[in-house]
């Protein structure tokens, strides 16, 4: 029997050469490269994250109203914009009683506006008294003041035509506000400067792309920063931390997976908002570019909500930290060349400049260096001090 046994494998040479194991060689490698990639730690801590967000009821009630925002956008953007500009809805004419030394430019400016008509009474206690008696909406008193003119406005309180009245009113006063404004620029001794033209544009427009498309994709990212804080802070407040490293998992790599999984998220939900948007009709170009912004930013929030995680090791803190952080973050986003939500909103109607496809590499670059910067900071962070 001693004599029939095969003699040990030298190195570098396979157990079998023959039976065709050369030619399954290159498969098994391929085979083995996609199992060490699906069992990599960190994408099991991120399935594990993502799993967890169903028994987050505040998470999925968000997303479910978004989902609701986004699938009945079509119906939903009406109501929206009345809120956003009541003038835009159309409730039937306004009628204004007008009065005073000065009715001829709030007449002119009535006749110029749509929905809005004017009546003019030959003094300011007949326009009154036809406000009393339910002849007009609203009554405009408009008296010199030396070289100003002064309206005092008559309108109805706590009712339901009041919003729509009074935006018509305002619009109407600003328009007299504009004439008056390049009538006796001549007369002044300085060049004013000079007033942008009038834009006929929908407000139903100007509301989808400027306020709806960018609402929608940006909450997803802000969610995941918080998301991101708590599934690490909860990790270190219950000690279930020191079980995930005994698998045996390095800190990072528990960051990591973390982070992978609440990045990932958000433009999954930015991808499927803007395809129910396109299902109402709601068309948004350049998509690719789009969420690439959602993804660096969901980079940036994510990055910073664990780095805080790692540093303070409490949820309130954190979760407090980031909320100011975030906020005040985005607040100084006003001073640069062009805000987030003007990109996405010059992407989504396909006008963007070359400031447009800079500021979207420099969120991209913004997010990789903060990111290596995080991993770092963790790599340093003495897991035990949690």
């Amino acid at each position: 029997m001693s004599g029939e046994s095969s003699p040990a494998p030298q190195p570098g040479s396979t157990a079998a050469d023959g039976d065709g194991a050369g030619g399954d060689g290159p498969n098994d490698g391929e085979g083995s490269a996609v199992r060490s990639l699906l069992s990599d730690p960190r994408l099991t801590i991120a399935k594990r994250d993502l799993s967890s967000l169903g028994r987050e009821k505040t998470i999925v009630l968000a997303l479910l109203i978004q989902l609701f925002v986004a699938a009945f956008s079509s119906f939903l953007v009406v109501g929206l914009t009345s809120l956003y500009s009541p003038g835009s809805v159309s409730a039937g004419e306004v009628v204004v009683g007008v009065a005073g030394e000065h009715d001829d430019e709030l007449v002119r400016a009535a006749n110029d506006q749509q929905g809005v008509r004017a009546i003019v009474y030959p003094s300011p206690e007949a326009a009154r008294e036809a406000y009393q008696e339910g002849n007009v909406h609203a009554t405009l008193i408009a008296e010199a003041s030396g070289s100003r003119i002064d309206v005092t406005v008559v309108a109805p309180q706590e009712s339901i035509e009041t919003t729509l009245i009074v935006d018509q009113v305002r619009t109407l006063l600003e328009a007299v506000e504009r004439t008056e404004r390049i009538a006796r620029s001549e007369s002044l001794t300085r060049s004013t400067v000079p007033l942008p033209e009038d834009v006929d544009a929908s407000p139903y427009f100007g509301f989808t792309y400027t306020v709806l498309v960018p609402l929608l994709l940006f909450l997803p990212p802000f969610i995941s920063g918080s998301v991101a804080v708590d599934a690490l802070t909860e990790e270190i407040e219950r000690g279930t931390l020191e079980l995930l490293r005994v698998a045996p998992l390095s800190l990072v790599d528990i960051v990591d997976g973390k982070a992978l999984a609440m990045i990932l998220i958000a433009p999954a939900q930015a991808a499927l908002w803007i395809g129910l948007l396109g299902f109402n009709g709601i068309g948004v170009a350049n998509v690719p570019q789009i969420l690439l912004v959602v993804t660096a930013l969901t980079t940036l929030v994510v990055t910073l909500g664990l780095s805080l995680g790692v540093l303070t090791a409490k949820r309130r803190q954190a979760q407090l930290l980031y909320s100011v952080l975030v906020i005040f973050g985005f607040g100084l986003l006003t001073f640069v060349p062009e805000h987030p939500a003007t990109t996405v909103a010059k992407l989504a109607v396909d006008s963007p400049t070359t400031a447009t496809t800079l500021h979207v590499a420099g969120y991209a670059v913004a997010a990789v260096v903060l990111f290596v910067a995080g991993r770092e900071l963790v790599a340093r962070t003495d897991p035990e001090g949690l």
